[in-house]
């Protein structure tokens, strides 16, 4: 948890705004993604780490009563993560590459990452607070939570950015529940399988 704090402190300090900015992206009618602070690699790499270490304790915690908790299975846990992600940056690109979207698709994944961000700030100081009470009901109860706000926060922003018609909603239904809600469910559902195998 520690190393987590730390990523999102070095985050913040390579590239200033990339936290303190995302309530305020997330508000703007219009794009905003840090247009006061240059992206740099720095920066990046390490709000990513803190992106995908705090789901991943997260579900190592509603898990454990299921099987030994231990770093190998965070690492685990940590590689399903990225593995969602990549085939979703991977799918995204490809939906891009065939309907020519490229403006649209730039901004939906910032607005994916400054919902994300924000998702795992609120998370962090949840998970100091349930790793004292060490129950892993509560934890399920909380990140379920968590998840489902981020879902709903993910989607009333889309909806504030691509909603033009009736049909431009259905494209963003179809869109949230195949990019958004099932890499979602397969995290958890390999996770939770990870944790019984280890």
């Amino acid at each position: 948890m520690l190393v987590l704090l730390m990523c999102a402190i070095l985050a913040e300090w390579a590239q200033p705004g990339i936290i303190r900015q995302t309530p305020a992206s997330l508000m703007a009618r219009t794009d905003r993604t840090y247009k006061d602070a240059p992206s740099n690699f720095p920066g990046l790499f390490f709000i990513t780490i803190f992106r995908i270490g705090t789901p991943a304790m997260a579900l190592c915690l509603c898990f454990a009563n299921l099987g030994n908790t231990s770093f190998i299975l965070f690492g685990v846990i940590c590689g399903i993560i990225i593995a969602m992600l990549i085939i979703k940056m991977l799918c995204n690109r490809l939906i891009d590459y065939t309907f020519s979207l490229t403006r649209r698709f730039g901004a939906a994944y910032e607005h994916f990452s400054n919902v994300f961000t924000l998702t795992m700030i609120v998370m962090y100081p949840l998970l100091l607070i349930l790793l004292r009470l060490d129950n892993p009901l509560v934890t399920k109860w909380v990140t379920g939570i968590m998840m489902v706000l981020f879902l709903l926060a993910w989607f009333m922003r889309a909806v504030r950015t691509y909603l033009v018609s009736l049909k431009a909603l259905l494209y963003l239904i179809g869109y949230f529940v195949t990019m958004e809600l099932l890499p979602i469910v397969l995290i958890v559902y390999l996770s939770a399988q990870m944790t019984l195998i280890l």
